[in-house]
């Protein structure tokens, strides 16, 4: 395959030096022509383990198939080739925003060199960028200066880098997975069959899913430093090995490193979670620490809660039903649950509620929560209806709370003006769910 490469900083390079390793005849972009005549002279313009020792060796022809030069000429390079990466840098400007200068030239450009085409060229963006940008940028410039249209004459794709400084080689080469946001099955194919020599799974998705995926990435990324930091500074003070303790916590992958606790829904709740994060804040202030991130996860909890109730508020409409009292499916338990906040929020706001729960109502007659139910929260417990039928014909909003099984009837059983929030996406196939079903963070 024949495929340009703009930009050759630290992403252009490696993707530049990989797929020719791989076959791929490859033309590299850049406007400083320093960077142009180290690569033309097979010496890497960065520090990077094996990459000058693999662009030798494909310089001077001694690979297999595969071959890469470098240019300042993107019009040449487009006219020569089937498809083009964007890699060039997106910096930050002062106030925390991207700067797409040189994303929007080097659209610009391609389009340039796409007007003068016949052929089919495809885009592929592997520079990180906010959603959004590649339909509302880069598709908008590279239309504006080739006088084409998007899907017809050119296609374009999000193919986000997961590259890390000193492995960049084995990253590119042994990825857990390649993301590809497509405009079209077309443009989809094309980066998929560039990418022929990976193993790892191929992902097609849409541009913007594709886009947000590296922020969500990296944001984590970030958030799991700070998080051991923090816990590290407590143990410190306390006497105790940080390393020891977290990697204890790493040998869980059922449940602290794994999927579980990341899907988007509603705030926790429970017996634990709430008392533990109080108790190691507190424990952190008497130590004299500041734990920003541990001491932010209640009010980033509590601030899901007030999300479901300003949307209700915003809705004009007073009649509520919640399915689901207990923080999980298939258990009574009422200690700290979310749902009793937002109920109890909802019913100090006037609103007419009625609530099925299958496992409270038992635990109301006789289980273990009895005496919680009837101390702490009566005048929640009163509101109660013995069935799912009660709260479809009652409610002008429905509250799913949680993930039990029969909850799903109530997609089919309310009228079409319903509105219904589900907390935990009861569902999987959104695409047959009733016009007013939505969540609050999917």
């Amino acid at each position: 395959m024949k495929i340009s490469i703009f930009g050759l900083g630290y992403v252009g390079c490696v993707s530049s030096v990989c797929l020719a390793k791989e076959g791929h005849d490859v033309i590299g972009v850049d406007v400083n022509q320093t960077k142009v005549d180290m690569i033309n002279d097979g010496k890497s313009p960065i520090v990077e383990k094996d990459l000058n020792v693999i662009l030798e060796r494909i310089v001077k022809n001694n690979n297999s198939t595969g071959s890469l030069i470098a240019t300042t000429n993107a019009l040449r390079a487009v006219a020569d080739t089937d498809i083009s990466l964007i890699c060039v840098g997106t910096p930050s400007n002062d106030n925390g925003s991207l700067k797409l200068d040189y994303v929007k030239r080097c659209a610009g450009n391609i389009g340039a060199g796409i007007r003068e085409k016949e052929k089919y060229h495809v885009i592929v963006a592997r520079s990180t960028m906010l959603p959004g940008t590649v339909e509302d940028v880069i598709i908008r410039e590279v239309e504006y200066s080739s006088g084409k249209k998007a899907g017809n004459d050119f296609g374009a794709v999000m193919n986000p880098e997961f590259l890390r400084e000193s492995t960049s080689i084995d990253d590119f080469f042994n990825p857990p997975v390649t993301v590809i946001g497509e405009l079209d099955n077309k443009s989809g194919d094309v980066v998929q069959k560039m990418y022929h020599f990976l193993e790892a799974p191929f992902v097609r998705t849409d541009i913007k899913s594709a886009e947000m995926i590296k922020y969500a990435n990296n944001t984590f990324h970030g958030l799991k430093v700070t998080f051991a930091n923090e816990i590290g500074a407590i143990c410190k003070t306390l006497g105790i090995d940080s390393h020891k303790v977290m990697d204890i916590f790493c040998m869980d992958n059922k449940l602290n490193l794994s999927s579980y606790y990341l899907k988007p829904g509603f705030a926790f709740g429970g017996s634990c979670l709430p008392k533990d994060l109080r108790a190691i804040t507190y424990k952190a202030k008497e130590q004299d620490l500041n734990v920003p991130i541990l001491s932010s996860i209640i009010d980033s909890n509590k601030e899901h809660i007030e999300r479901v109730a300003k949307n209700i508020m915003r809705s004009g409409k007073k009649k509520i039903g919640i399915l689901g009292l207990s923080f999980k499916a298939g258990t009574d338990d009422l200690r700290e649950s979310p749902l009793v906040i937002l109920t109890e929020k909802l019913i100090g706001k006037g609103y007419d509620i009625s609530i099925y729960d299958k496992n409270v109502a038992v635990a109301k007659l006789f289980g273990a929560n009895k005496e919680y139910i009837e101390k702490e929260i009566p005048h929640i417990s009163s509101l109660m209806v013995d069935d799912i039928a009660s709260i479809s014909s009652h409610a002008e909003i429905i509250i799913i709370g949680n993930k039990s099984e029969e909850f799903n009837s109530i997609l089919i059983q309310c009228s079409p003006d319903t509105i219904i929030y589900d907390l935990v996406r009861i569902t999987q196939d959104i695409s047959k769910t009733p016009e007013g079903y939505e969540g609050i963070c999917w």
